[in-house]
């Protein structure tokens, strides 16, 4: 899909050349081989492949060419309990700014609505030009991932409790919850690390418009940009608490499963020991031999029954005195 944004009218697509005089924004979304090579035909741009926009290294990701600025990043996406990662990538000039994503983004829409707005309603945008474009989108972006690590916060706060304040499950529920238990740790740690990258590539587009840009955008947006990289620094502190938090849930997570584990061996240890005395005794009276001493014994079947009832008794005993009997 190729979008044009043109300042107080909704977005459409674009067909031809006459659209490229009322926008400055044109957006990519996971564009066709044919969108894709009519947006450079029409903006006279090179634009850039997804192989290009998921490029790792610093410079692949913020460069120039001549005036006009190439930048990417990884945004993470949620839906519902699940995440990931795509790329997007800006083409940034002095009038004309170009999006390319992969996947449906809400920033994206909520910064095109406020475009659309007719100047004087609340919230809308008086004549952009691409770098307020830009900016807006990167605060949108900032606010989302935000919110993002808010709810994880919250989330982990519920997991803890389920951790550490909730009463253990009675039978084979043990299992099915730590595996739960895990699973969402597992989730909530992929968003952790995916916002983090997000901020990381954030941080380094920020910094790059803000020392390569026009002098004119400098001037105007410095104070915006300094406001927009002390939020990034405070998410990045915020998430490295989540990361850690992530990890202390997950070693007592684990924890729990040790004891678990503990739990069933001492269950196999406890029959072990209480049934090895007993099967010895009757094994040694249950040889047919003709001299067994008490083999003409009146007393000796009650005896060995009372033998076997010993080694099981004694040791039961011990374990309870041991605590090995109590409730968990």
């Amino acid at each position: 899909m190729f979008l044009a944004h043109p300042s107080g009218v909704v977005a459409a697509s674009v067909t031809d050349r006459t659209q490229l005089d009322s926008a400055v924004w044109f957006d990519l979304l996971n564009p066709t081989d044919e969108e894709h090579a009519l947006a450079e035909r029409l903006t006279g741009l090179r634009i850039p492949t997804r192989q290009d926009v998921e490029e790792i290294e610093s410079s692949s990701r913020v460069y120039a060419e001549g005036q006009t600025l190439y930048l990417s990043t990884p945004l993470v996406r949620r839906i519902d309990d699940l995440s990931f990662a795509s790329p997007v990538g800006f083409v940034l000039t002095h009038d004309r700014l170009v999006t390319i994503r992969y996947t449906d983004y809400m920033v994206f829409e909520t910064v095109g609505a406020r475009l659309s707005k007719p100047a004087g309603q609340a919230d809308a945008v008086a004549a952009p030009d691409a770098e307020t474009i830009l900016l807006l989108l990167l605060e949108a972006m900032v606010d989302r991932l935000a919110d993002l690590l808010e709810q994880t916060g919250h989330d982990l706060d519920q997991l803890s409790k389920r951790i550490f304040h909730t009463q253990r499950p009675a039978g084979g529920d043990i299992d099915r919850t730590l595996r739960a238990l895990l699973s969402k740790l597992g989730r909530e740690t992929d968003l952790v690390s995916s916002v983090r990258d997000s901020l990381l590539g954030l941080q380094r587009i920020a910094t790059y418009v803000r020392e390569n840009g026009d002098r004119p955008c400098k001037e105007r947006f410095a104070g915006r940009f300094a406001l927009l990289s002390k939020d990034i620094t405070s998410l990045n502190d915020y998430d490295v608490q989540l990361v850690n938090k992530t990890q202390f849930l997950l070693d007592a997570t684990l924890g729990f499963i040790n004891i678990e584990q503990n739990n069933g061996i001492k269950i196999l240890t406890v029959v072990s020991i209480v049934g090895i005395p007993p099967t010895l005794i009757a094994s040694i009276y249950g040889m047919n031999f003709k001299d067994i001493p008490e083999l003409n014994w009146s007393f000796g079947y009650w005896y060995a029954l009372g033998l076997i009832a010993a080694t099981i008794v004694l040791p039961l005993i011990w374990f309870w005195r041991k605590g090995w009997f109590e409730q968990r």
